[in-house]
């Protein structure tokens, strides 16, 4: 009597526990946001301990699922009286911003007169337009010389970008401003969800404060404001193959806003460029040994003297999956995208990498139980199941905390507790 009380005791905590599972997954699908808790919570820790790090003003992290354009997490932390970061709802709030190199080298392409192999002479890092000095960062080093498009773009070289629009839109600005409509730079113009979210706004060749230095520092990300989660939307739809989808908060069913912003040829092209700048250029600090990683960094100082620093790209970059913007405000120098966004980049991609294992040991566990409980045909197979798998749980907890090779952690899993 006692030994049968002890297995419909058993049998009891292990229906309850498979009942659960299946209820959260229930619940789960009910709630009506796409944000996932724990990367948020964890989003949240890696990014506050970089802006107590930089003493930074405040920060942004934003991730996208490729091909839905469900936002999975959207942090927002910024300090105002205390040392002592709080959460706010900073999503609307637009800026200029140098992720702008890869979008203005897209529209270029798209005219055919230019490859991202075209070579560029950068000369020592300072170039004149009109009256006014356009720089690289090296500039005070001696710049980089001659290099190619795709250098340029790895090197975050505002010369480059600004010389290949001259190579390729003349004294025609207006046609270059009509390829970036055509691509939708800058959509969309509202989001459910994000409140006060706003049109980006862009200085043209049609408004009255144009002039004639405008266009060079438009191309390189001045004379413009938008927001990062507008700013996603475009590397998104390059990771997602040229298809640009609405960034959504909410479930409902995919929004395309564009099914091909530009040619697959020339998308190809610059994706590859992306990898380039994380393996060879300044992008190397979001670099992992775990995950491929696609991207480009930039560095603005806003009118007040302040600095955005930003890295935004997706991985891995060979299937993109997910698409992550990290963008930060911070007073002074010195003020890297790379360094300091894309460090955070690397973080977080380094443990969605091992969040998903775990996820994928978890989906494939209870599937396993349950089939495995269905299949047996009496209460004493139900107790030897449960017991060896307990038995299995306990001896190797070090491998499932490592997730370290899913796929014959499984198998060896299955093996042992059959």
């Amino acid at each position: 009597m006692g030994k049968t009380k002890i297995t419909f005791t058993l049998f009891s905590i292990m229906c309850t526990f498979l009942y659960s599972c299946k209820y959260k997954e229930y619940k789960n699908k009910q709630l009506s946001s796409y944000i996932d808790s724990t990367l948020q919570v964890k989003a949240t820790s890696i990014l506050e301990n970089k802006l107590s790090e930089l003493n930074a003003l405040s920060g942004q992290i934003i991730i996208m699922e490729v091909q839905t354009g469900y936002i999975k997490t959207m942090v927002g932390l910024e300090r105002k009286d205390s040392t002592d970061y709080q959460p706010c709802e900073n999503f609307s709030q637009a800026h200029e911003s140098a992720l702008m190199h890869p979008i203005s080298i897209l529209a270029a392409l798209e005219t055919g007169k230019v490859k991202l192999s075209d070579m560029v002479d950068v000369g020592n890092g300072s170039y004149s337009v009109q009256d006014r000095e356009l720089k690289d960062h090296n500039w005070h080093r001696g710049g980089y010389g001659k290099i190619s498009i795709k250098q340029g773009l790895a090197s975050s070289s505002n010369i480059a970008v600004y010389k290949t629009m001259e190579k390729t839109f003349g004294d025609d600005a207006q046609a270059y401003f009509n390829l970036l409509n055509k691509v939708n730079y800058g959509k969309p113009n509202s989001i459910a969800g994000i409140a006060n979210l706003k049109p980006a706004y862009f200085v043209t060749p049609k408004d009255s404060g144009w002039s004639d230095t405008a266009f060079a520092w438009f191309c390189i990300g001045y004379n413009q404001t938008i927001t990062p989660i507008q700013m996603l939307t475009f590397y998104n739809a390059i990771a997602n193959s040229g298809k640009m989808v609405q960034p959504q908060l909410y479930k409902d069913s995919t929004t395309v806003i564009n099914p091909q912003i530009a040619s697959q040829t020339n998308i190809d092209s610059l994706k590859q460029a992306l990898e380039y700048a994380v393996t060879d250029g300044l992008g190397q600090p979001a670099k992992s040994d775990k995950v491929q990683i696609a991207g480009e960094t930039g560095t603005v100082q806003l009118e007040d003297g302040s600095y955005i620093v930003e890295f935004c790209g997706y991985f891995p970059a060979n299937a993109p999956q997910y698409s992550i913007i990290v963008s930060i405000h911070k007073d002074g120098l010195p003020a890297s995208g790379g360094l300091m966004a894309g460090d955070v980049f690397k973080q977080i991609t380094e443990y969605i990498f091992i969040y998903n294992k775990f996820v994928s040991i978890k989906i494939c566990l209870s599937q396993y139980m349950l089939e495995r409980l269905m299949a047996a045909s009496s209460l004493n197979h139900v107790l030897k199941f449960f017991m060896n798998f307990v038995t299995y749980i306990i001896s190797h907890m070090h491998k499932i905390i490592r997730c370290a090779h899913a796929r014959s952690f499984h198998k060896h899993l299955f093996a042992v507790i059959k």
